[in-house]
């Protein structure tokens, strides 16, 4: 059953207008599931994410359920920066978590969450500092990932960061929260989602 919780931007309907998908191709189910659960690790399932949704590696977030509290798998950065108790009231994939529904935020930096970990920053060729962008996430979309059971394994999210909300690009669509769980649902059958049981 698909359930969404959207945040438009400025009173408009997302996905109205211009087109989040635009950048992302088109993807049948199976193709999907299958990409997703042949990836081994955490790094290759985002690097797919990335793929499919045209998005930045750093703007793919995988969480695993553990004993109570959300830890990053991806990116790597942010496994040992922390984790997220899923009684967190100011926390997104907490609260994804904990209703059980996809969500899209077309003007997240309205939206009051927990930006601590929006301040580590990607790694990156240390050379290139100035090439990095910015880690502001103006635009995301979080979805749980359930077992057949219906229990929480862990939680996915695809951002756009910018400078600004114009900068973050395209807004994200229905189509991609759908695409995003159909993901959720391929991602419950791979291995390291389920390590935490």
């Amino acid at each position: 059953m698909f359930c969404a919780q959207i945040m438009p931007r400025d009173n408009q309907l997302s996905g109205q207008g211009t087109s989040g998908a635009a950048a992302a191709p088109a993807l049948d189910r199976s193709a999907l599931e299958r990409q997703l659960i042949n990836a081994g690790s955490p790094e290759q399932c985002s690097a797919e994410l990335s793929r499919i949704f045209g998005v930045r590696s750093d703007e793919i977030a995988l969480l695993r359920l553990e004993n109570g509290l959300l830890k990053f798998l991806f990116p790597t950065e942010l496994a040992s920066a922390g984790s997220i108790p899923i009684s967190s009231s100011t926390a997104v994939a907490a609260h994804t978590a904990t209703t059980k529904k996809v969500e899209l935020f077309n003007n997240f930096t309205r939206v009051k969450h927990a930006s601590i970990f929006e301040t580590i920053k990607p790694s990156g060729d240390k050379q290139d500092e100035e090439a990095l962008r910015p880690a502001t996430i103006h635009k995301l979309m979080s979805a749980p990932v359930l077992d057949r059971a219906d229990k929480v394994l862990g939680v996915i999210q695809v951002s756009h960061k910018g400078f600004d909300l114009f900068s973050a690009g395209p807004d994200f669509t229905l189509d991609d929260l759908q695409r995003l769980e159909l993901a959720a649902k391929a991602l419950a059958q791979v291995g390291f989602m389920r390590a935490g049981q």
